[in-house]
């Protein structure tokens, strides 16, 4: 298998939509799928992250602005594309893109051999040897899991939201959800038609006063005496998980809470373990000064805020191609 991989000017790391966008800009510059270029991702055939989340998960941009360059979104642009439909949108990108994703081959390190413009990629394939690799990964790609879980020991379930499907799921009960970002807040309106839930966000209530959720919180302290009680269905805020003993939840303002089941909406990590040391400050962007040909698309901590977008990711992409096709 690394012997079909070797020898291809670019090696891409990832085939979501980072990785498509990527070839996408490869192709654009003139670059041909499988002869120039490959991509190998470390999930089964076909099984892009998409694929994995829950049920009723949507985008939260329209239709139109979801889109690899070049390969408009079908149906409605204004709609909010479910998850199922963005992963058969990719595979048909790929598709069109004539890409043939080398699935269950995961990047393990990569190295610069002598001072030439040759590349050594370990895989679990093997080693690959290459001129250029793009880490297009993803930046939301690892659940992050905080260190207390160990301690916790509810009588239910404990998911990361990367693991919950849908409601019926979740044992009857209160849900503690922890995370106010999309998935926590989007995740406990599901879940509170059918349990009793409370969302543990760091955010005071000013902050997240905006989002459609918040309107229907009921508040812990002396601000829930000041609102109108609200239906069971509602979904209650609390603080910050500042510690775990058992089954027993403790919050930053010093409440508690004994959950049935817990979900951690806390975010993930980017894949990116099998790169060499971070650089310094004022390297250029998505360009590895100690190792020329290594380069991030899509990935926030390498680039700008929204590299992590679609549309932050095709800019990426750009960008990188302009840079492989110019390398000697």
């Amino acid at each position: 298998m690394a012997r079909s991989l070797s020898h291809r000017r670019v090696i891409i790391v990832g085939a979501g939509h980072s990785g498509l966008a990527t070839a996408a800009a490869l192709r654009s510059s003139g670059l041909e799928p499988q002869k120039d270029f490959v991509i190998i991702d470390s999930a089964p055939p076909g099984r892009r992250s998409w694929a994995t989340r829950w049920q009723s998960m949507k985008l939260r941009s329209a239709a139109r602005h979801s889109v690899v360059r070049g390969f408009p979104f079908p149906g409605d642009g204004d709609r909010y594309p479910s998850k199922d439909e963005m992963s058969d949108y990719l595979s048909s990108v790929e598709n069109a893109l004539g890409v043939k994703t080398v699935w269950g081959t995961r990047a393990l390190g990569i190295t610069r051999l002598g001072d030439g413009s040759t590349l050594h990629l370990s895989t679990s394939a093997g080693e690959v040897q290459t001129r250029n690799v793009v880490c297009a990964t993803g930046a939301a790609a690892v659940p992050r899991v905080p260190g207390w879980r160990l301690e916790l020991a509810v009588p239910g379930v404990v998911l990361h939201s990367s693991q919950y499907l849908y409601p019926a799921q979740i044992p009857p009960g209160r849900v503690l959800i922890v995370g106010g970002g999309f998935s926590g807040v989007e995740i406990a309106e599901e879940l509170a038609s059918s349990h009793d839930v409370t969302l543990s966000t760091r955010a005071e209530s000013s902050e997240v006063s905006e989002r459609p959720i918040w309107s229907r919180l009921r508040r812990r302290g002396p601000m829930s005496e000041s609102r109108p009680r609200v239906a069971s269905t509602d979904v209650t805020h609390a603080a910050a998980v500042t510690e775990v003993h058992g089954d027993t939840v403790m919050f930053a303002d010093g409440a508690s809470v004994k959950p049935h089941s817990v979900i951690l909406a806390t975010g993930y990590r980017p894949a990116d373990a099998w790169l060499p040391d971070s650089e310094p400050p004022g390297q250029p962007l998505h360009v590895n000064a100690r190792i020329p040909g290594l380069f991030t698309v899509g990935m926030p901590r390498y680039s700008r805020a929204d590299a992590g977008t679609l549309a932050g990711a095709g800019r990426d992409a750009a960008i990188v191609a302009r840079h492989i096709v110019g390398r000697p």
